[in-house]
């Protein structure tokens, strides 16, 4: 006897995540299969806050749009049968143009037009290349991935990546017109 396999959807993924069984847990659903992510450390969390709050600041002294944090999950994928996924993001950046005034209490339906990524000790290289070509594939203009151990930043888009290096500066270019930080300056001293 074959027993089929069931996949869950992004709903469904959305109600089972918010049982207390995975209050302590971070999870993703990857083309409806549920993934655990190991809890950030400091030196994450410290980068995530730091990055976060910069971009926050412009985006919000330029009326740009919306900037969120915390894991927040967007659908990148739906697929029959329940196959969809759903990413969580370090931070991401909506347009005004794109975001309603205010991102529902739930999943958000849509890719953002930037996703910061910071990588832990346990961050997977082949799991982050598939969120980078999910993401892309799903609609974000760039995507951002800090390395907090080689104080680098990869600035990936459809058109190709390039890896920044400690006295680079990363731009926003058209995606987050006007920002700019040097790239020593997202990591702690």
């Amino acid at each position: 006897m074959v027993m089929e396999r069931l996949y869950i959807s992004a709903e469904r993924f959305f109600e089972i995540a918010g049982n207390p069984e995975y209050d302590d847990r971070s999870i993703e659903l990857v083309e409806g299969e549920i993934i655990e992510m190991s809890k950030a450390g400091g030196l994450h969390g410290q980068i995530t806050m730091l990055l976060s709050a910069t971009i926050y600041n412009h985006v919000a002294e330029n009326r740009l749009g919306i900037v969120t944090s915390a894991e927040t999950g967007f659908i990148l994928e739906r697929n029959p049968g329940g196959r969809d996924t759903v990413r969580g993001l370090d931070i991401a950046f909506i347009s005004a143009a794109r975001a309603p005034g205010v991102l529902p209490d739930g999943l958000v339906e849509y890719a953002p037009d930037l996703a910061v990524e910071v990588i832990s000790p346990s961050n997977k290289v082949a799991d982050m290349h598939r969120k980078i070509r999910q993401l892309l594939a799903a609609g974000a203009a760039m995507v951002w991935i800090v390395h907090p151990e080689t104080r680098t930043v990869e600035v990936h888009r459809r058109s190709g990546a390039v890896t920044l290096e400690t006295d680079d500066t990363l731009s926003g270019g058209d995606v987050l017109p006007g920002f700019e930080i040097p790239v020593r300056e997202i990591f702690p001293a």
